[in-house]
């Protein structure tokens, strides 16, 4: 693609940063047959390929954002499946992360917008918070569907209400600055893992499972204090500075913890997390106080599947034979490339692992995407969950909190996060969800 942006424009590292990934487009539109919103709207400005074009114009010609741009890219999941397809390896997701950074600087949006975005932005990444909102949504939750059908501001508050659990589960007895000791002697090594923000508030027994998984293969596992949301749901939303400010804690957080004892990888349970985390060093390449420190720090980020599929699990202590739809969440496949180790993982433990149809398309989540984007989001999950079903799974597998939050409202099949069957497998306690649904008990 042929850009025209002057030198000036150029200084700016963001800007040029762009106009490198701009120039790699050749406008093959093999994108349009991945994007989940080209699929289902059929408008050529919402795929990958319409969206760049608004881009390239908004920022080679300077101009603030207007209403067509704001619609488009909005409308874009960040799925990044686009990128999994491309043959010109366009990085789309700088580009998309750039634009939105540009559209809250130069849009103003409608008060009820604002509203809504402020309010997500305040709440979901501080579990405390998170916490007191569930609690309020309990009693408003029966409203959902009133609220649903008074469109604009009203069609969201009705999707964040839908999605907000029955009730929330007691909170994890595992805090920041937790050490749990390996149960090997000497440990095999030393690795953090990531608390976040709205999985231990949603579901604490992955964390909780994290943990005596990796306690049992002799890894001393450190919660760092100082460390909290990873800063993904803010970035998203184009709050570039909130979104940095985030990194540069958690940075700081986990370098305090390479210094003094080491560490062997920093342990990601939310994919969508780990996609942020693994791009801190580009976020922070033009802070020369974090530059290398972040770097560093995204080195050694890693999904738990990643990992785990490099070390010695032993022998499982039950063989589940359970047939398990594995979802692959779009920042697991095609944000970190993680394919294969997943299933490879639940098939040694002894599952029956189907793929499911489509499943390069989004459930939809996608952060705060099914609150922003509810019509949109909610045919997308209907989509899933009828192609899950073909597979006439006992479970569903996948390592997203988001993806289980938001399949889970289409579907009674219990949703299981990975880790979770795999700590199962090998020793530990029946899934909740598995329990419950009477789909394994213990002889």
């Amino acid at each position: 693609m042929q850009t025209n942006f002057t030198e000036e424009q150029l200084k700016d590292a963001h800007v040029a940063e762009s106009e490198k990934i701009l120039r790699k487009c050749v406008h093959c539109g093999f994108c349009t047959a991945t994007c989940p919103t080209f699929a289902l709207l059929g408008d050529e400005l919402d795929s990958p390929r319409g969206r760049i074009y608004l881009i390239k114009d908004m920022l080679e010609n300077d101009k603030p954002a207007d209403e067509k741009v704001v619609k488009h890219v909005d409308r874009c999941l960040s799925c990044l499946s686009c990128m999994t397809t491309c043959p010109s390896g366009v990085h789309y997701m700088h580009l998309i992360d750039h634009a939105r950074a540009h559209i809250e600087k130069t849009y103003k949006r409608s008060w009820s917008d604002r509203l809504m975005r402020g309010l997500l932005s305040f709440v979901l990444p501080y579990p405390a918070r998170f916490r007191v909102a569930l609690a309020m949504a309990f009693y408003a939750r029966p409203m959902a569907g009133l609220f649903k059908t008074m469109g604009g501001l009203g069609s969201k508050v009705g999707a964040m209400l839908e999605l907000a659990p029955a009730k929330a589960p007691v909170p994890s007895a595992m805090t920041s600055g937790d050490i749990f000791q390996a149960q090997a002697i000497p440990p095999k090594g030393r690795v953090a893992l990531l608390t976040g923000c709205a999985q231990p508030v949603l579901n604490p027994g992955i964390n909780e499972a994290t943990k005596r998984l990796l306690t049992r293969i002799g890894f001393d596992v450190v919660l760092p204090k100082g460390e909290g949301c990873c800063g993904a749901l803010v970035h998203h939303m184009g709050k570039e500075e909130a979104a940095l400010e985030t990194a540069r804690r958690n940075v700081d957080a986990w370098q305090r913890e390479i210094e003094a004892d080491g560490l062997d990888a920093i342990l990601i349970t939310a994919s969508g997390c780990g996609t942020t985390i693994k791009d801190y060093g580009f976020m922070l390449r033009e802070d020369p106080a974090y530059a290398e420190k972040a770097a560093q720090v995204s080195a050694l980020a890693k999904d738990i599947t990643e990992f785990l599929a490099n070390a010695d699990l032993g022998e499982p202590a039950r063989t589940p034979k359970l047939r398990v739809a594995y979802h692959s969440a779009c920042s697991m496949q095609h944000g970190q490339k993680i394919t294969a180790q997943p299933k490879t993982l639940l098939k040694t433990a002894g599952f029956d692992v189907k793929d499911v149809p489509e499943g390069h398309l989004c459930c939809g989540s996608a952060g705060t995407y099914n609150i922003l984007q509810p019509d949109i989001a909610g045919k997308l999950r209907a989509r899933k969950v009828a192609n899950i079903q073909k597979t006439k799974p006992d479970l569903i597998a996948t390592g997203n909190i988001g993806c289980m939050t938001q399949i889970g409202l289409g579907t009674d099949i219990p949703i299981v996060h990975t880790v979770e069957l795999i700590d199962f497998a090998y020793g530990g306690p029946v899934p909740e969800a598995l329990s419950k649904g009477g789909i394994f008990e213990e002889a």
